[in-house]
């Protein structure tokens, strides 16, 4: 550990940002730096535990106390070999992850705990910064060919961690750039795209190729890949959002949240948008759903200059700290507060919508609520709800945005020309023994195979598939698990 005591001489700190009334005027990021003494105070905090409870709340099993060492010595070659030894992309989840290493952290039983998403960011960029980054072209070719479907998080991981294993891998975007929903679901203010073009550019040096506007299924055929390349990753993520089926549905000024958000990162890139333009400007803008979807809704709608912005829960209001039922080191189901929710917004939870309700031309006016009586169960989550009587109103709203989250993968085209197994829940069906679909050579990785989940799940699939990809094309594989490395790390 860089500093025996600085567990107990600094607190945790986070970076400044910029204040929400500046910021809702762009779409740029606005979470500052640390400078280098706070950084350096940040990384002392770090206990270096006996067992580090951090390594298993991460999907990725990143190794962080020796990365926070190595960064209170301001050794950032070590530093970023560490973090990249199962880390394909540290700029991403250093901005978006939910940091559950960070639940688990051993300071967090009775302090706040180390902040260790922020030092994962920082160790990135500054080793951009001192040109630490480069390309990792594979000294040798195996010959073997892999398709990989999707370049989302998990597509990326794979894709980057077949190259380095010597195979020759091609990406198939639908979409007219790469990067899935980190580049058309993340808000640009959270996730700006240079970083994803900056990361895609040294993948191509490595040796990935991607191939754009290539939808697999549709204008590119399920059996040429067949045919063409020895093993295919599928990695499409899951796609189909969760509707709500009430009266009013049809009226115009409901929309996907995922259609909205997508439009706007459009926009922000000078890129034509499909469609009717969805935007929330001079609109009373409902959000329905309480998660980070609908907290990207939520600032972008503030963006657009919405006259109000209301996001609705079904569920009741969490609690503001753990509590029995959330014992350390789980992942607490807390209340949480965005970036967006400080800019603005009225959330309420306990609420179910009832109906959209319309004027004469087909247009959505309001939305018809009700207030829910939760009862918990013995785990001590809400179990069963009823309505309360009398509490059924209408708010006013021209444009409710759905954010309710996503069912499965798109099973047209590509799914169902393939005829590939489905679970009881519509993914594709693939353990994670050995990622293998049942179609031969076909694997699946990501959303599209566990379900919707996180970008550090996402890339930990990818990583974890691509291992098993090679050793199917090999026999054997020297690409890193993570499994692996928390037992190197325990020797």
């Amino acid at each position: 550990m860089g500093k025996p005591t600085g567990f107990l001489e600094f607190t945790r700190e986070q970076p400044g940002k910029s204040d929400p009334r500046e910021r809702i005027s762009h779409y740029n990021e606005f979470v500052e730096r640390f400078p280098d003494n706070k950084l350096n105070q940040q990384a002392a905090r770090c206990m270096n535990c006996g067992v580090p409870f951090c390594h298993s709340g991460c999907p990725l099993g990143n190794v962080i106390p020796e990365f926070n060492h190595a960064v209170y010595r301001q050794d950032w070659q070590e530093a970023y070999d560490i973090l990249t030894s199962t880390n394909n992309f540290p700029e991403f989840t250093g901005r978006i992850c939910p940091a559950p290493c960070e639940s688990a952290c051993v300071l967090g039983i009775n302090q706040p705990p180390v902040a260790i998403e922020e030092i994962e960011k920082h160790i990135i960029e500054i080793a951009f910064d001192k040109g630490l980054v480069q390309a990792k072209i594979p000294r040798m070719r195996t010959g073997k060919k892999v398709a990989v479907v999707g370049s989302g998080p998990a597509g990326l991981a794979a894709a980057a961690q077949l190259n380095y294993a010597g195979h020759t891998v091609t990406v198939f975007e639908r979409d007219d750039k790469p990067g899935g929903l980190l580049r058309y679901g993340i808000p640009d203010f959270k996730l700006e795209k240079w970083t994803i073009d900056r990361r895609i550019k040294l993948m191509e040096e490595e040796g990935v190729t991607f191939q754009c506007n290539a939808n697999v299924g549709v204008n590119v055929s399920t059996n040429d890949l067949l045919r063409e390349y020895n093993a295919i990753v599928l990695a499409g993520g899951s796609t189909i959002p969760r509707d709500l089926g009430i009266a009013g549905r049809e009226l115009k000024g409901v929309h996907y949240a995922m259609d909205f958000l997508k439009q706007q990162n459009k926009r922000v890139g000078n890129i034509p948008v499909d469609g009717q333009d969805i935007l929330a400007t001079g609109k009373n803008v409902v959000v329905i759903g309480g998660g980070d979807t609908g907290s990207d809704c939520v600032g972008t709608s503030n963006r657009h200059g919405a006259i109000s912005i209301t996001q609705l829960e079904l569920m009741p209001k969490p609690p503001g700290e753990r509590t029995d039922f959330m014992p350390w080191p789980t992942y607490p189901m807390i209340l949480k507060t965005s970036s967006s929710h400080e800019e603005g917004a009225d959330r309420q939870w306990a609420i179910a919508t009832k109906a959209f309700v319309g004027d004469e031309n087909g247009h959505l006016k309001a939305l018809r609520l009700v207030d829910l009586q939760w009862s918990l169960g013995t785990d001590g989550r809400p179990a069963k709800f009823t309505e309360v009587p009398g509490s059924e109103r209408d708010i006013p709203c021209e444009l409710a945005l759905l954010a309710m989250g996503f069912v499965h993968p798109q099973h047209t085209g590509m799914l169902e020309q393939l005829d590939v197994e489905q679970d009881e829940r519509g993914n594709v069906k693939a353990t994670e023994k050995d990622y293998l679909t049942s179609i031969p050579k076909v694997f699946a990785a990501g959303d599209m195979r566990r379900g919707q989940s996180l970008v550090v799940w996402a890339i930990s699939e990818g990583r974890e598939c691509a291992r098993k990809v090679d050793e199917f094309l090999m026999g054997s594989s020297q690409l890193e698990s993570k499994d692996h490395s928390l037992q190197a790390m325990a020797l």
